[in-house]
């Protein structure tokens, strides 16, 4: 068994993310996770997830809040305990247009597809 407690977990900085913070509750380098990472992401208002496709195959659980998640041409507002599915190669944008902080579980396989298409 791995716990990792909240005030423990490693706060990172993913290339397109403004106004959010994420932390690493299981999976990256000093986890020993081998098939899933798992992300807890805080957006706060006004804050977005730039066009971007999916490295591997991605669930996202809103926790609190609302977030709003676009792709290929389709807009949806998830409230809490919605989750969504992605597909890798799948480009998404997720965008907090509320007035109140919201937070997200990211949970990412490992096994990356050899090419993702763009």
């Amino acid at each position: 068994m791995r716990i990792t407690r909240l005030a423990d977990a490693e706060p990172f900085s993913p290339v397109g993310h403004e106004g959010v913070g994420p932390v690493r509750l299981q999976g990256g380098d000093s986890f020993p996770t081998t098939e899933f990472t798992v992300v807890l992401s805080h957006y706060l208002p006004g804050a977005s997830a730039a066009l971007s496709p999916q490295v591997a195959e991605t669930v996202y659980v809103v926790l609190s809040g609302a977030l709003v998640m676009a792709s290929e041409g389709e807009e949806a507002s998830l409230e809490r305990l919605d989750s969504v599915h992605f597909t890798p190669g799948t480009k998404r944008t997720v965008e907090n247009r509320t007035t109140e902080p919201a937070s997200m579980l990211v949970i990412r396989s490992l096994h990356e597809p050899m090419e993702v298409p763009e």
